[in-house]
Parts: C-alpha cells; sequence; structure tokens
C-alpha cells in the first residue's frame, strides 16, 4: 500500500469515527416532545388573618361579639351597597368599585378600607376583593400583620399572566385580597394602562355580588390616586376630626372625577362616655338622580 493509499484509508477512519460519535451523541440528546417543562405560577397560598388579634386593636370583629364599631361600618356598608347595586347604580361606571382616599398620610383609609372589607365580607349574599393600590406605601398587609406576597406590580409588569395568580383567598369566606406587591418607578404609568383598565373591568363584571374595595393613595400630591378615581365608581374620602383642613378636604374633592358617588368618613372622632374610636359617615352625592 502506497503512501497515497494510506492517507485515504486513514482520512476514511476519521470520518467514519466522527459520524457515529454524532450518532450517539444524537441518540443521548432528549425528545423534545418528553421535555419537562416548567410549571407555570399558580394562585398564591391564601391568607391566614388573625381575627381574634385585629378584634382586640379595635377592627370590626368577625365573630358573634356585638361591637361598636360593627354597628357603625354597618351603616357605612348599607350606602355604599345601595349605591353599588340600588338604582343609582345604573349612572355609575363601575358602581362597585369603591376606592377609599384621604387628603394627606395617616388620617386612617388603611384602617377604613380593611374594616369596610370586612364589614362587607359578613354580608351572606356578598363577596369582597379589598385590593391595596397604594403602591407607594402599600399598608394592608402590614396592618394585617401579614407577609407581602406578589400582587398587584407584579400582574401590572406582565410577571403574573392571570388575576387568579394575585389573589388570595383568606379565612374568611367572603373575603379575597390583592398585595400592592413590589415598588416601581413606573407606578404612575403601570396604573394607567390598559392592563389595569382591563383588570378593574374584570373586577367589576366577572362576579354580580362582589364589592372590590381599593385602598389609594392620599389624593394629594400623588399621580396615582387620580389614575384610580377614573376607574372607580364610588369614593369614600377619610378625615380625621380635629386634624383634617377643611381647605385639604376641599382640594382632594377637586381631584375625583364629579360623576363618581363620593362619600367621606370622620375617623377618630371622641365621644363622651365611649372608650372605642368612633366615627361618622356623610354622603355628597345624595342629591344625585
Amino acid at each position: 500500500m502506497n503512501s497515497i493509499e494510506k492517507a485515504l484509508q486513514k482520512k476514511n477512519e476519521q470520518q467514519e469515527t466522527t459520524e457515529s460519535s454524532i450518532e450517539k451523541a444524537q441518540q443521548r440528546k432528549p425528545n423534545p416532545t418528553h421535555v419537562k417543562k416548567s410549571r407555570p405560577s399558580g394562585p398564591i397560598d391564601d391568607l391566614v388573618i388573625n381575627f381574634e388579634n385585629l378584634g382586640n386593636k379595635g377592627f370590626v370583629a368577625t365573630n358573634s361579639q356585638r361591637q361598636l364599631i360593627n354597628e357603625e361600618y354597618r351603616a357605612i356598608k348599607r350606602k355604599l351597597l345601595n349605591n353599588a347595586f340600588g338604582p343609582l347604580s345604573k349612572s355609575l361606571n363601575n358602581s362597585n368599585i369603591i376606592m377609599v382616599t384621604s387628603s394627606r398620610p395617616g388620617e386612617g383609609k388603611t384602617f377604613t378600607a380593611i374594616n369596610l372589607a370586612l364589614s362587607i365580607a359578613l354580608e351572606k349574599d356578598k363577596t369582597v376583593l379589598l385590593v391595596d393600590a397604594d403602591v407607594l406605601r402599600p399598608n394592608v398587609m402590614r396592618t394585617l400583620e401579614l407577609e407581602n406576597k406578589e400582587g398587584l406590580m407584579e400582574y401590572l409588569l406582565g410577571e403574573k399572566e392571570d388575576i387568579a395568580d394575585i389573589m388570595c383567598k383568606t379565612n374568611l369566606e367572603n373575603l379575597k385580597i390583592i398585595s400592592a406587591g413590589k415598588s416601581h418607578h413606573l407606578s404612575t404609568e403601570l396604573l394607567a394602562s390598559e392592563r389595569m383598565h382591563d383588570a378593574v373591568e374584570e373586577f367589576a363584571n366577572r362576579y354580580t355580588d362582589r364589592v372590590v374595595i381599593v385602598d389609594t393613595p392620599p389624593l394629594l400630591g400623588i399621580n396615582e390616586t387620580a389614575v384610580l378615581a377614573n376607574l372607580a365608581g364610588q369614593a369614600l374620602v377619610v378625615s380625621e376630626e380635629s386634624k383634617t383642613k377643611l381647605v385639604d378636604l376641599q382640594m382632594a374633592v377637586e381631584q375625583l372625577n364629579p360623576d363618581m358617588a363620593i362619600g367621606f368618613v370622620v375617623n377618630k372622632s371622641e365621644r363622651e362616655n365611649i372608650d372605642t374610636v368612633g366615627y361618622g359617615y356623610y354622603y355628597a352625592g345624595a342629591d344625585r338622580n
């Protein structure tokens, strides 16, 4: 065998070795149809609220014990429910979406939003969804002494595909909660997005018996609140007795959609011979047809 024949033989052997290696590698490569796919994210864990502890802190009691605060929120919610489902509902956009706000921080809007949600959840024929939309200073989960969860911002950013992925059940049958989620520098734009609009429409229309309580930022100096005011049918403005300035209250109302039903809660009012916090409710839309 001459040198040329030897070179050709060696080349053929190398080619056969290469083809054999490729064939073995292909045999080891998993079939694409059998690749294990990652499981999509689903609903997050249920929330367990310590209602006894909340009751001791002055919140609406969910047991059979009769409390003054329960009576006060019964009076408040009755008007709101009538607006949401009564004759006036036909003239309101998303009448069952109720934003709870204030003129300035610290006037008790989150306390009011939680109590209102608890009170409505005690209704036999209503369900309530409590949404923490105060994405700048979220306070619902902290007040309930619960761990912060992925929530509204994750949904608006597209990190959660479905509303069900951020909606938490609780140990009160008729109450569900959506937390604010993480903070984001484009919170105003996200709250004004089409995705937020679609979410509110789903909140309002998916269940005919549902009331949505949205804890929003204060009205003065916060762009996010003005955006949310265009999505809700009702607004409940919380003021603190002997602290909230009338001029601030007037300026706050000017930020709201004039077509909304607007109510006011006077928070932390002092009552003689009563050891609990007192509340008053005044409705600004009673003259509407």
